[in-house]
Parts: structure tokens; C-alpha cells; sequence
């Protein structure tokens, strides 16, 4: 596969378990159930993609243990740990409506929903325990915050790259 092709991160390898080449994953995802249905992923060799084969994969406490064809012994297996692990985008889990992913809010261009006027771009996506809240920066190059809950964010069309905002009580510079 060609480096042009779009490769999502899923997770990271961590330290070696046992003695056979079994690895642990530290997922980036929020499936981490993902891991035990793939046949195959990709892992990171510097500045390119490898697709790997996957042998047998398991769950132990909650963390996916993979264990990739060819790799036989502890010492095997360590010279994989830190790689990161990626799939392809016809690869990800579907989303339920109203859900999307952060690296896809990530470069959409915020508009006011009743005056139809452009103020800003989503520069990254902050996680927080009540909601999300959206970084934008604003067409005269400040920094906006805007909580990601149905009130302000009226609709996303990840399609056209587009977030309708209410700004009102949000956004008070003209």
C-alpha cells in the first residue's frame, strides 16, 4: 500500500507477554474489542506503513494481547514495542448517528448558523467528562473554545467539512 493512502491510528505496542511473541496493545480507540476480529493491521517502520498478519489476538484485563505471524520469541516481539498500529478508513467502526470521529471534526470550517458567515476552523477537538469542546480558530487568527453539545452545535456535515454553530452568548466579536 502506497504511503498516499489514509491510515488511521488505533493503538500503540506496548510490552512484550510471555515468551511466545505475544504483545500487548494500548489502544487509541474506543473500541478496543476491535482488535479481536482483525486478520491483518498496520504498524508503523519508521516513515512507512507494514501490513502485518495477525495470528491469534485476545483480551487480558480489558487490554488486547495480539500475537503477529512470524514472530516467534519474546526478543521478536520487543522490537515491535512502540510502533503504532493503523487501520485503514474503510477499516473504522461505523458510527451511530450524531457521533463522529475527532480527526474528521479536525479541519472543518465553522459557520454561524443564522448569519451563514465563516468564523473559523476546527484546529482540534478537546475531551473533557461532560462533553467535547471544539478549538477554532477564528478568521482574524484568535482562538475560540465551543462546548460540542446540541445547544451551539446545530449540525455537522463531516462530507462538506462543515459545523453550523449558534454563537449565541458564545461568539461576541463581530
Amino acid at each position: 500500500m502506497t504511503q498516499s493512502t489514509k491510515f488511521v491510528s488505533v493503538g500503540k505496542l506496548g510490552k512484550t507477554r510471555g515468551v511466545r511473541g505475544e504483545i500487548y496493545v494500548t489502544p487509541t480507540t474506543d473500541f478496543p474489542d476491535r482488535f479481536l476480529n482483525l486478520k491483518e493491521i498496520f504498524t508503523s517502520d519508521r516513515s512507512d506503513w507494514v501490513l502485518m498478519r495477525i495470528e491469534s489476538s485476545r483480551m487480558i484485563s480489558g487490554r488486547p494481547v495480539l500475537k503477529f505471524e512470524g514472530i516467534e520469541s519474546k526478543e521478536e516481539a520487543a522490537r515491535l514495542t512502540n510502533r503504532e498500529l493503523a487501520v485503514t478508513r474503510d477499516q473504522l467502526v461505523e458510527l451511530p448517528e450524531n457521533s463522529y470521529y475527532l480527526f474528521d471534526l479536525v479541519g472543518c470550517t465553522v459557520i454561524d448558523n443564522e448569519s451563514r458567515k465563516k468564523l473559523g476552523t476546527v484546529t482540534d477537538v478537546q475531551q473533557y467528562p461532560a462533553n467535547d469542546v471544539y478549538l477554532i480558530e477564528t478568521e482574524d487568527g484568535k482562538e475560540a473554545l465551543i462546548p460540542a453539545v446540541k445547544e451551539f452545535v446545530i449540525r455537522v456535515d463531516i462530507e462538506n467539512k462543515t459545523v453550523f454553530v449558534d454563537r449565541a452568548g458564545m461568539l461576541t466579536n463581530e
